[in-house]
């Protein structure tokens, strides 16, 4: 039987969601990458506020969303400077979880996707659920770092 080589991963989007643990995954797909030549791409994604407490919210939540998002491309470009990401490739987008992250992979033709996986607390805990739910959906693979889990 043939040995198979394995090709490296060129193009690895990483998702962030803000938590503590986001370090730590961009710190494990960095690892991955270190060596070949390639790049990250970091992904952090807001649902937009209807979408999360329905449409029936009853004033209008454009300001509160913008501020979001702000506040989200800041941090995003935190994570970013420390693994010299260029601006180009940080995406913060407004949408379904899972689906953003799936149709960006697509658009970047990632042949990695990198998420935090089996935390337990606040948004962390939604990206947990994010890991599981990617993988039946990517056209690439999907790399579930278990992060450390505080008071655990």
């Amino acid at each position: 039987m043939e040995k198979i080589v394995p090709t490296p991963y060129r193009k690895i989007l990483v998702a962030i969601d803000g938590s503590d643990e986001s370090a730590q995954v961009l710190s494990r797909a960095a690892g991955v990458l270190s060596g070949n030549e390639g790049e990250l791409h970091l992904i952090h994604v807001i649902e937009p506020l209807a979408l999360a407490y329905g449409a029936d919210v009853p004033m209008d939540v454009t300001d509160l969303q913008t501020g979001l998002m702000d506040q989200a491309k800041a941090m995003a470009s935190r994570y970013a400077a420390q693994y010299d990401i260029a601006d180009a490739n940080v995406h913060v987008e407004l949408g379904s979880i899972e689906k953003t992250i799936l149709d960006m992979a697509d658009k970047l033709e990632a042949d990695l996707i990198a998420v935090g996986s089996h935390t337990r607390s606040g948004l962390a805990l939604l990206l947990g659920s994010t890991a599981r739910g990617l993988v039946p959906g990517a056209h690439c693979d999907v790399l579930a770092v278990k992060v450390d889990q505080k008071g655990s």
